[in-house]
């Protein structure tokens, strides 16, 4: 019998929905404090996820939840990367 395999899930910080890991992004604080995005989602660090969708990241941005999340201050250009990457994704409406 082939058992089908869980697909790793998270949950959006923003959105609250849980989604497969491979619909969000990571984004890490590792112990020196620095915030930077995840793509392969397996740096060390305390991790929060977001939806790759321009409109969930620009919320995280206005609403400074990541911040909260990780603790830490999350720049501008975390944002950028970010808003690039949904762009890019094939998710993008």
């Amino acid at each position: 019998m082939n058992k089908k395999r869980k697909v790793p899930e998270r949950k959006c910080v923003v959105t609250n929905e849980t989604k497969p890991k491979k619909e969000l992004i990571r984004i890490v604080r590792n112990k020196e404090g620095e915030v930077f995005v995840d793509p392969s989602g397996k740096k060390n660090g305390r991790g929060a996820y977001l939806t790759l969708d321009i409109d969930v990241i620009d919320k995280a941005e206005k609403s400074n939840i990541l911040n909260r999340q990780l603790n830490a201050e999350v720049s501008s250009t975390i944002y950028e990367e970010l808003k690039q990457l949904a762009a890019g994704s094939s998710h993008a409406k």
